[in-house]
């Protein structure tokens, strides 16, 4: 799509989608087993829904964990500002993942015009890898 920019105001006209920010993260998902072992880290990172979906696969828990972390970088602001459980990465009926923000992490997408996180969620044998774009496109699931 070609886009010009408004001499007087400023604005993009032709512009649907602008990224604001993006994040990657790679964690060793034998690490975040061994840490999910404790039922104090998994309920002071995850959310109910979360280990709801990854009891059923105990590599998901890594696969959210780098998720989490790739959307704080989104944010640019790591974990200042909002805690893990503020960021929730679910999966919709056909298994693609989606982020959903709470309290200080929704404030802190609010503050810089974020409006939907995309994501992306992959595993090799040893790692979970995520990588996420912040944009200003509003509507459908990622969206908050």
């Amino acid at each position: 799509m070609i886009s010009r920019c408004d001499e007087n105001s400023g604005t993009f006209e032709g512009v649907s989608n602008v990224i604001l920010g993006v994040g990657i993260d790679a964690v060793e998902i034998s690490r975040v087993q061994k840490s999910c072992e404790k039922e104090h880290f998994q309920n002071r990172v995850f959310t109910a829904a979360e280990i709801g979906q990854f009891d059923k696969r105990k590599v998901r828990a890594a696969s959210d964990f780098a998720g989490k972390e790739a959307v704080v970088k989104v944010l640019g602001t790591g974990f200042s500002g909002c805690g893990p459980r503020d960021i929730e990465i679910l999966r919709d009926e056909k298994g693609a993942p989606f982020v959903k923000l709470y309290g200080g992490a929704k404030k802190l997408a609010a503050d810089q015009g974020i409006m939907s996180i995309r994501i992306s969620i992959t595993n090799t044998s040893e790692l979970a890898m995520a990588f996420a774009v912040g944009s200003d496109e509003p509507g459908g699931e990622g969206f908050f």
